[in-house]
């Protein structure tokens, strides 16, 4: 696959991988019995691991919104290198890593996968601010 086609699938998947951690928020509310009509009420109901689970969903939000504008400014900047592959590649492996290690509460690897991703973000940023004012 060409580059800039990698780097607009990275924003695909980066979108899918907010979902992942929901799946496990899915079978906690199973658990406990889900309440439509008071949804957010039932956090506190829930066992840990969908809690961190939750927590996970949120931050993958969080994540996506400074990953999506790095790609998107990397591709119309047309980066091309083995750095921006890298990079976009680096944040969806740490990505996809870290709801696991935030359910399996093992905070010293989801703190890695945090800064492994916010990494690939910002590499892919100064690639293209790079491109574009230098």
């Amino acid at each position: 696959m060409a580059m800039p086609g990698f780097l607009l699938l990275s924003i695909a998947l980066a979108a899918a991988l907010v979902y992942v951690p929901f799946l496990a928020v899915g079978y906690g509310r199973l658990k406990v019995g889900y309440d439509p009509s008071a949804p957010r009420a039932m956090l506190a109901k829930l066992p840990p691991y969908a809690q961190r689970a939750t927590w996970a969903h949120e931050n993958a939000f969080e994540s996506m919104i400074l990953f999506a504008p790095a790609a998107l400014m990397a591709y119309v900047t047309e980066q091309q290198s083995t750095t921006a592959l890298a990079a976009a590649a680096v944040y969806l492996v740490a990505r996809a890593l870290y709801p696991v290690f935030y359910i399996a509460n093992i905070p010293a690897l989801r703190s890695l996968m945090f800064g492994l991703a916010n990494l690939g973000t910002i590499t892919l940023y100064v690639l293209s601010c790079r491109a574009a004012f230098l």
